[in-house]
């Protein structure tokens, strides 16, 4: 009877925080944080362009020097060592750029040195490279003779531009189009940051770099050979197609497939093609990108999308989970927002599933073009109710439905944005992390998630083939140790919980010899405080690696995993619960700690919402189960 008060007691406390947060128009807006990268980037656009907004580049300033650490570098984690070269670089360039810092100032000495010490700026990713590149700071390599003309090939031939990911293509486009005509833009504000070079020759890029980028593209060689005589009227075809991909792709605010990344190249590749720097579609993008800002701790921070729908979506169900009614003024607002968002644009995710009507829902508040499946089911599940009720919406409900089945990849499982995105020529290129980068393939987390929220939602059932064929695919991708790898959170926890919940939904026995494996791997990895927490290290190192410390969202994973295997409670699920109750209120840096990621080593996300939303869960599924 004390632990069921005490549950009920933390359900309420949850839930009042989360409909305490709603906005107005129905929505959650919780920050999507993601280090300090374009909070950089933005001081070198708006240099770069000579926007002198002055507080906004001082206030993105004192949030970047508030990450630094004592000996001068920058995390992208809490336990990454000493600290990650690339982000020193970008962190120490931004700050020189916004003329409030100097070189002789001691941090920014500290910072040099941690730069010197790994490699200088020869050692620094690729991405950064292209900014610096187009930035004045960094020679395009004499090498860097990537075809444009890849982008003419048709959709019959064997390796197309169409291909790879959209992540892919919306950030190689604008980087082909500048890379062209070797675009750079330097003021005279521009920091020199040629002390960062070890060597005389630094600044051109890593042999081995180069190799990646020819691997990439010789494939298309061939094709563009046979494309009716290569000429410069072709090359300025390609160019021109080019520079229209990225048009037709411009979102309501400015932004170019409502992402940062794509969107600040994109500034400088329309630059490069001869817009100026005034040009109204630039300045759309920066006040597009402007407006990603967001508040923590009373500072800005760029976001590199925003997360709205997903908040939305998230919350909102997990809210109903915990006792809210449907018919409450906060989930109707919620769905009404929803409702809104639905897609009926068709984009790139077309392409290759031509016969299927737009419905899906994108992950931020300005996406109309870009759905993916996850924010589908999430939306879904929210607006489970609302559909039941009211037979007007049933046909919101079936075009998701049904873009969401035809969405099923042809191996059985679900990606995040397109269809058959798996090419494994493209998986065995040469480059470092390429399945994620160029590929989007299916992936345990989306697979589990969505076989979940078929199962338990619609009237598919296990014996229908395509919940058939999705759970054969699962059940092939358990890693050995029990353990499902998951893409989109960190990231063996994340993937094993969305697995295991999707296999049980589908009615797969709970003595099925991959789940008692997954079941054991769960309890071995609990930390004796009686929570979970695993390293964004698991992302890099493809295995499971501890955090050490136990984090409230990842102990929510874990334990809802539990609790829909386990018939009767155990006391590994008590101490899980009791880890919850201990740290209702604890702040500190496990609570930052990122629990999603976008690349490997390079991006990571700190969800704010999932503090709150995903131990509701677990709690409401612990207490409608055990209680």
């Amino acid at each position: 009877m004390v632990l069921k008060l005490a549950v009920e007691e933390e359900i309420r406390r949850l839930s009042n925080i989360l409909i305490k947060e709603q906005n107005s128009d129905g929505s959650w807006s919780y920050p999507f944080e993601t280090g300090i990268s374009t909070d950089c980037y933005m001081i070198v656009l708006l240099r770069s362009l000579e926007i002198n907004d002055e507080d906004f580049i001082q206030a993105l300033m004192r949030r970047i020097l508030s990450k630094q650490e004592k000996n001068g570098a920058w995390k992208l984690f809490y336990d990454e060592g000493e600290g990650n070269l690339t982000a020193t670089v970008e962190a120490y360039y931004a700050l020189l750029y916004s003329g409030y810092v100097k070189k002789t100032d001691p941090n920014m000495r500290l910072a040099r040195q941690f730069i010197l010490k790994n490699g200088g700026l020869k050692k620094i990713n690729m991405f950064a490279k292209v900014m610096l590149a187009l930035t004045g700071q960094y020679k395009w390599p004499r090498q860097f003779s990537v075809p444009i003309e890849m982008i003419l090939l048709p959709l019959s031939f064997p390796v197309n531009f169409f291909d790879f990911s959209v992540a892919a293509r919306v950030n190689l486009t604008p980087i082909l189009i500048a890379a062209d005509n070797r675009f750079c833009l330097k003021t005279k504000r521009s920091p020199d940051l040629s002390d960062l070079c070890l060597n005389r020759g630094d600044d051109d890029w890593d042999d081995r770099e180069i190799h990646h980028i020819r691997s990439i593209f010789s494939a298309f060689q061939q094709g563009i050979n046979h494309l009716l005589e290569y000429s410069r009227e072709l090359h300025e075809i390609a160019l021109n197609r080019a520079e229209q991909y990225m048009l037709q792709r411009i979102e309501s605010d400015g932004t170019f497939y409502s992402y940062f990344s794509s969107t600040f190249l994109m500034i400088f590749a329309l630059m490069a093609r001869g817009y100026p720097k005034q040009h109204p579609l630039i300045t759309r993008a920066v006040q597009g990108l402007k407006s990603f800002k967001t508040n923590i701790n009373n500072q800005m921070h760029i976001q590199y999308t925003t997360a709205t729908v997903w908040n939305t979506a998230l919350i909102s169900y997990s809210l109903q989970e915990a006792g809210v009614p449907s018919s409450s003024p906060t989930i109707q607002k919620a769905n009404q927002y929803l409702l809104s968002k639905q897609h009926y644009a068709y984009g790139d995710w077309s392409i290759h599933n031509q016969n299927t009507l737009p419905g899906g829902w994108g992950f931020s508040n300005i996406n109309t073009m870009n759905p993916d499946v996850d924010d589908t089911t999430a939306s879904l599940r929210s607006l489970r109710s609302i559909t039941v009720q009211n037979p007007n919406y049933r046909q919101v409900w079936d075009r998701a439905i049904q873009w969401i089945i035809s969405m099923q990849n042809d191996d059985g499982g679900w990606a995040a944005f397109e269809k058959n995105k798996d090419k494994s020529f493209l998986a065995w290129l040469p480059v470092e992390g390429g399945e994620i980068m160029l590929l989007d393939p299916s992936t345990p987390d989306l697979t589990g998630r969505t076989l979940e929220f078929l199962c338990h939602f619609t009237k598919l059932n296990k014996d229908h083939p395509l919940i058939r064929r999705s759970v054969k695919w699962l059940l092939q991708k358990q890693k050995k140790d029990g353990s499902w790898y998951g893409r989109w959170g960190i990231c063996y926890v994340y993937g094993t919980w969305a697995a295991i919940t999707g296999l049980v939904s589908a009615k797969v026995r709970k003595s099925h010899p991959s789940i008692q494996k997954a079941k054991k791997w769960l309890y071995e990895i609990q930390n004796h405080d009686g929570g979970w927490g695993e390293s964004c290290k698991s992302d890099i190192q493809k295995k499971y690696v501890p955090l050490k410390k136990s984090t409230r969202t990842h102990t929510a994973w874990a334990i809802d995993a539990l609790i829909s295997i386990e018939n009767q409670e155990t006391p590994e699920l008590k101490r899980g619960i009791s880890f919850l109750f201990e740290t209702s209120e604890k702040t500190d840096w496990t609570t930052t700690y990122p629990k999603g990621q976008g690349f490997p080593g390079a991006f990571y996300n700190h969800y704010h919402s999932y503090e709150y939303l995903f131990p509701l869960l677990a709690l409401s599924h612990y207490k409608k189960k055990f209680c």
